[in-house]
């Protein structure tokens, strides 16, 4: 059996790793990684790679950053004769880049199968590109790996066939669970011992002048009562100086790799960020996160886990923030089968089609 993994950005990565590792240990298996390029910085690339212990890809398509339809076209156009050339039985496409949408497009004109890990998630808001990218790889995918219960039910009501899905549980959490250890050991040299940790990059959030300025004048207030150290994403970096807005009071930091990143996570005593993959990670090490978005594609970690949604409001922000500080926190649970065992089940699942 030939498995052929697509990923393309930083989150993908620390998907892709525990279904490498299961699949490896499997006889019969020979597997093939092709990297998009999607995320070219090598904070947010390269170094995922050597910390999640994933081989050297096969392939590189070098795409870099773009428009969404050239960003797109580009993954398209560069990996149908990849596929051609390698003929998988089989191609794995993870959560909701660019990349993602990509390849199953190409792979459903060539009558590849596809799996999608992490299928099932919605947020209901089509003005999210990822949200269009979800609907439509589901809508293609021949076998879908949910991480939730409300994953199955949103592929239901979409007329996916029942016989297609199958809940494994999160492949964010085995890379979690593998590493803590690691994370935990980490030095926090430089840092304050009591800080919020920060992460802003979403287009909604970073692209509008008066948006990113008003989450940002929020940030500094936050800062008054709690140092907030905040490792800013390049594009959220370019667009601070595009648009001249002054945060040196902030402790800022370059990208962090992924176990040095875990750490902040592990040792914060909030985080505040509009990423989706941060809303389950805090789940997990039960610490309050408050996201700044009116909606999530992953309500699990707001109906179970630590997550409040706060979306641009900066009094909800104040308050909630307010309660922590109090001692009020959210308190959460984790989530059925969030239990570093998700690759494994995978790799059962291929198996045995």
């Amino acid at each position: 059996m030939h498995i052929l993994h697509v990923v393309g950005a930083r989150p993908n990565f620390m998907k892709a790793a525990p279904v490498l590792h299961a699949l490896r240990r499997r006889p019969g298996v020979r597997q093939t990684l092709v990297h998009t390029g999607q995320h070219y910085d090598r904070n947010l690339s390269d170094v995922f790679f050597s910390q999640l212990e994933i081989p050297v890809p096969d392939v590189n398509l070098g795409v870099g950053s773009g428009t969404h339809a050239r960003q797109t076209a580009d993954v398209m156009s560069g990996i149908e004769p990849v596929l051609v050339e390698r003929k998988p039985d089989m191609v794995l496409v993870y959560g909701d880049v660019n990349s993602t949408v990509a390849a199953a497009l190409v792979c459903s004109k060539l009558l590849i199968p596809v799996a999608h890990v992490e299928a099932g998630l919605r947020s209901f808001d089509r003005t999210m590109p990822e949200e269009v990218n979800r609907i439509v790889t589901d809508q293609l995918a021949d076998v879908l790996f949910t991480p939730s219960e409300d994953g199955d039910k949103n592929l239901l009501l979409e007329g996916v066939a029942p016989e297609k899905i199958h809940r494994v549980g999160n492949v964010m959490i085995d890379s979690l669970v593998r590493l803590l250890p690691a994370a935990i050991q980490c030095p926090m040299n430089g840092l304050p011992d009591r800080f919020a940790l920060v992460t802003l990059h979403r287009p909604s959030n970073v692209d509008d002048s008066e948006t990113l300025k008003s989450i940002l004048e929020s940030l500094l207030t936050v800062n008054e009562q709690l140092d907030v150290v905040f490792p800013v994403h390049p594009r959220t970096r370019t667009r601070i100086a595009q648009f001249g807005i002054g945060i040196d009071k902030l402790h800022l930091l370059e990208p962090v790799p992924y176990i040095e990143f875990l750490a902040l996570q592990k040792r914060a005593m909030v985080v505040i960020t509009d990423s989706g993959g941060i809303q389950e990670e805090t789940t997990y090490l039960q610490v309050p996160c408050l996201t700044v978005r009116s909606n999530t594609e992953r309500p699990i970690t707001v109906t179970m886990g630590t997550n409040i949604l706060v979306g641009q409001d900066s009094r909800k922000l104040a308050f909630e923030l307010s309660a922590i500080l109090e001692g009020r926190a959210k308190r959460g649970s984790v989530p059925p089968l969030w239990d570093g065992k998700a690759g494994d089940r995978i790799a059962d699942v291929l198996q045995q089609l």
